[in-house]
């Protein structure tokens, strides 16, 4: 087993995971975040991306339209263009797209980097399944059992919602 190498230690799954978007139907991270973590200018990684365009087919990579960068503008800290940021649009990376980054940004960086990510897309997955797993198998006990345990799966069904968010702070009443 190789051993582990210092920039392995240093990402986290639980911060890639705050990193990956859902855009377009598609899990996905943003151009800046990979570069952010793989420790190289958002235009540098760009700059890899065109200069090896043939390695990143559109489900590799997409770029975003303007309502989805100010959409993402309100909800994260991304640059706005014309005040020294962004001057393009920005790039979001598939699972396959960040796979391939990897080959381009040939660094030990960037190989600890991708594992960590492939990590955590497979987590990602495997906890979907298990939930969708959990709901099917709570429908089929439903129908099998009466209503006299109606109030159980009810319940059951409350504890598989997202959580709620709730305001931090002073509410006046």
């Amino acid at each position: 087993m190789p051993k582990k190498t210092a920039s392995q230690q240093l990402v986290p799954i639980e911060v890639i995971e705050r990193r990956i978007l859902l855009i377009r139907g598609l899990r996905v991270m943003l151009d800046s975040q990979l570069a952010e973590l793989y420790q190289v200018t958002t235009g540098n990684l760009n700059l890899a991306l065109r200069r090896n365009g043939d390695r990143f087919p559109e489900d590799f990579v997409l770029q975003l339209t303007q309502e989805e960068a100010d959409s993402l503008l309100l909800q994260s800290a991304i640059a706005k263009t014309g005040r020294g940021g962004r001057r393009t649009l920005p790039y979001v990376f598939t699972e396959q797209g960040v796979a391939m980054l990897s080959t381009v940004l040939n660094s030990e960086r960037a190989i600890a980097v991708n594992i960590a990510i492939m990590r955590t897309f497979v987590r990602l997955r495997q906890i979907l399944a298990t939930h969708k797993e959990l709901a099917e198998r709570l429908t089929a006990m439903e129908k099998e059992y009466d209503q006299r345990f109606k109030v159980v799966f009810d319940a059951l069904r409350r504890l598989m919602e997202p959580p709620q968010k709730r305001a931090i702070g002073f509410i006046p009443a």
